[in-house]
C-alpha cells in the first residue's frame, strides 16, 4: 500500500511538470490524473 502510494505521487508529480512546462494541455493533464488516480484507487484529490 505504501509503495503504491508513493508510485501515484511521483507520477502526479510528474504529470505535473509535463503541465508545467506546457508539454500537455490543461485537459489531457486533468484527463490523464483521473486515470492515474483510478488505477491505483485514489477516490479523493485534496491538492485541487
Amino acid at each position: 500500500m505504501k509503495h503504491n502510494l508513493i508510485r501515484y505521487s511521483m507520477q502526479i508529480a510528474m504529470l505535473k511538470q509535463l503541465l508545467s512546462i506546457s508539454l500537455i494541455t490543461e485537459q489531457e493533464f486533468r484527463a490523464l490524473k483521473s486515470k492515474i488516480m483510478k488505477d491505483y484507487g485514489v477516490i479523493s484529490d485534496l491538492t485541487t
